[in-house]
């Protein structure tokens, strides 16, 4: 492949351009790059229109009408989301938007990975449109994720010890947002140097990612395993409660993404949640049904009134509600 023609850059380094090609696998460092964009476009000028599209479900003429000039000349944000999965339509009338960009308007183009829209992403690289490219790579190595958490608190202006930055990313190296949702925690929390015995205080006994594994395991049907995993966290100190809070974080969102077919970035903004979050959401959601989903929201509900005070056996209570929800509220047969 030849060398890109347009800029390069990282994740924390985005800056406007009339297209921005967001590519990578990484999808947190791409929602936090796209998000980073929005709010430095608002800062400029509040009054921005800001549209998404699905390039997945794209409909002709869709670009073109989002792009055309309003009646007050405002700036415009149209961020395209599926890229890899766009139609030949999207293809098509995208790479004649690029030959003549529309004036104060910022394209952002999102990009997972893969060969489809290759046409589209060549002629952006080579210089059509004039645009900038950010990189997501997904963060693979310890070393990396060390050095992400470490620019969190960094740029926050606070003071962590290496051994702290260890632990952290040793508790939470599965998941790249909850690592990063961890740092935000600790510096909203914590006034203090962070140290070791700070992310002790906080995370001891990796509570908080042993009960979201726990919960992604009988969310996926792995009952097995998830009945193992809440084994291990509450002999490692876990206590039932949040186990119960993390799974009521992941039904709930899957809860109110079920039926949807609305682009992650529109239901992101309805919800109140993170892109990432939506499409972690859909992805939870294959062999659910809408009536199992509702029954194991129930048993739910009867578990977290159990495991606070009205049952005799939480442990028990929480055993009975993996099977529920490991069989995706369906009746065992």
């Amino acid at each position: 492949m030849a060398a890109p023609k347009i800029p390069v850059l990282a994740w924390d380094k985005v800056r406007p351009a009339p297209v921005v090609l967001v590519s990578g696998t990484e999808g947190y460092l791409a929602d936090r790059a796209i998000r980073s964009l929005r709010d430095l476009l608002k800062a400029e000028d509040p009054s921005i229109e800001i549209n998404d599209i699905d390039a997945s479900q794209y409909a002709p003429g869709e670009l073109l009408t989002l792009a055309s000039p309003s009646l007050f000349n405002d700036p415009r944000l149209i961020r395209v989301d599926l890229v890899e999965k766009c139609t030949d339509a999207f293809i098509t009338e995208t790479l004649e938007y690029l030959a003549q960009p529309a004036d104060d308007t910022y394209l952002v183009l999102r990009h997972n990975g893969g060969v489809r829209g290759k046409k589209l992403l060549d002629a952006l690289r080579g210089g059509l449109g004039g645009g900038i490219e950010i990189a997501c790579l997904e963060l693979k190595k310890d070393t990396e994720k060390s050095e992400f958490a470490a620019a969190e608190f960094s740029a926050a202006g606070r003071r962590i010890t290496g051994g702290a930055i260890r632990a952290l990313v040793g508790a939470f190296s599965d998941d790249l947002a909850e690592l990063a949702s961890a740092c935000q925690q600790l510096l909203a929390d914590a006034s203090e140097e962070i140290t070791e015995v700070t992310v002790e205080r906080y995370y001891g006994g990796r509570v908080e990612t042993n009960a979201f594994k726990v919960a992604d395991a009988a969310i996926a049907g792995r009952r097995g395993e998830a009945l193992v995993l809440l084994r291990h966290a509450l002999a490692s100190g876990a206590d039932p409660v949040p186990i119960v809070a993390a799974f009521a974080s992941k039904l709930r969102t899957m809860a109110k993404i079920s039926g949807s077919t609305s682009p992650a970035g529109q239901l992101a903004q309805r919800f109140g949640l993170a892109p990432w979050q939506v499409d972690r959401a859909r992805r939870d959601l294959h062999g659910w049904t809408d009536d199992g989903l509702g029954r194991s929201i129930e048993a739910l509900a009867d578990t977290d009134e159990q495991v606070k005070g009205l049952g005799r056996d939480p442990v028990f209570a929480l055993e009975r509600m993996i099977g529920v929800i490991a069989n995706r509220g369906e009746a065992e047969r």
